[in-house]
């Protein structure tokens, strides 16, 4: 038989056609249970305090370009969602006089309008997000040249390259409502996958490229980035791979909270920790790799259980 129809979306594949016995066990989880989930590969840590969650984030930058050396050159890969640890970077770099003129960063993903990304006048750029609340803070005697940071574009070659060319030592992620790290979005329900989602080895064969939107991605991010206004959010990106992910040493996943609901950071952590693999939930393809870290804030873990407001 057929999985059952997205109760969201029925045009696409999503969380809300697995297993219902799965969905149970997720919700019933408590922070001390998420803890408990850690498994050779896969780890998950808990920070009680935000100052606590972005400085920790933030200094996975600098750990990582504190590597790289001109004849070895080091670098991270870095979201917007969450933002709040760039400005630290920045701040760490200049106040520990941290030459970083070697290290590389890449983006993971940027809007797509009229198949053209979006330039930096835009007011969603994510470039333009980073440039104003990391790189352009540096100081420019420390400053990796602007030829070390790299951001995706429609025309991938250049961005490709760059993968082969530069260790990555972490990619770092949010964790979106539809379950995605960047915007690897779960597929459309269309054939030959319209019966059941894309088998696991087909999904990891996908690299950097131009994607179309789940409707829930189009929405979440009007909520947390537009003030709620869907219709100036755009309904396509170009993202990072899962093909990347597994060039990096590290994929550290970071959740305070206001990207994804309780349930969500549940659902993925316990099918990374199971090895659960489902192309419906694309953040679940993370169990395979080698090395993952969820890192969440305490109070942003809330509970499933219902209450009426």
């Amino acid at each position: 038989m057929a999985r059952r129809l997205s109760v969201v979306a029925p045009d696409w594949w999503d969380y809300t056609t697995l297993d219902e016995e799965l969905l149970r066990d997720a919700a019933r989880l408590t922070v001390d249970d998420l803890v408990q989930l850690s498994r050779p590969g896969f780890r998950v840590v808990i920070y009680d305090t935000l100052e606590e969650f972005y400085l920790a984030e933030a200094l996975e930058y600098i750990n990582a370009w504190r590597q790289s050396t001109e004849d070895n050159p080091v670098g991270i890969c870095g979201p917007i969602g969450p933002t709040e640890q760039l400005p630290l970077v920045a701040r760490l770099v200049n106040e520990l006089e941290l030459d970083v003129r070697s290290a590389h960063f890449w983006g993971m993903d940027e809007w797509v309008v009229d198949g053209r990304e979006v330039p930096l006048s835009h007011p969603l750029s994510f470039e333009r997000a980073d440039r104003e609340l990391c790189f352009d803070r540096i100081d420019p005697r420390l400053r990796m040249p602007d030829e070390h940071l790299h951001f995706p574009k429609v025309d991938t070659t250049e961005y490709v390259k760059s993968w082969e060319q530069v260790r990555c030592a972490v990619m770092q992620g949010g964790q979106g409502e539809v379950k995605h790290w960047a915007f690897n979005d779960p597929p459309r329900r269309e054939p030959p996958w319209d019966q059941e989602p894309p088998p696991p080895e087909e999904y990891r064969k996908l690299g950097t490229r131009v994607v179309d939107l789940h409707p829930m991605t189009v929405i979440q991010n009007a909520r947390t980035s537009g003030g709620g206004y869907v219709a100036g959010v755009p309904t396509q990106a170009v993202t990072v791979g899962p093909v990347e992910p597994w060039k990096a040493e590290k994929v550290s996943i970071w959740q305070a909270g206001m990207h994804d609901n309780p349930f969500g950071q549940r659902l993925t952590a316990l099918m990374i920790s199971k090895r659960i693999v489902d192309t419906s939930v694309p953040m679940s393809l993370l169990a395979d790799h080698p090395n993952v870290q969820f890192n969440y804030y305490r109070h942003g873990l809330g509970t499933c259980e219902v209450e009426m407001h």
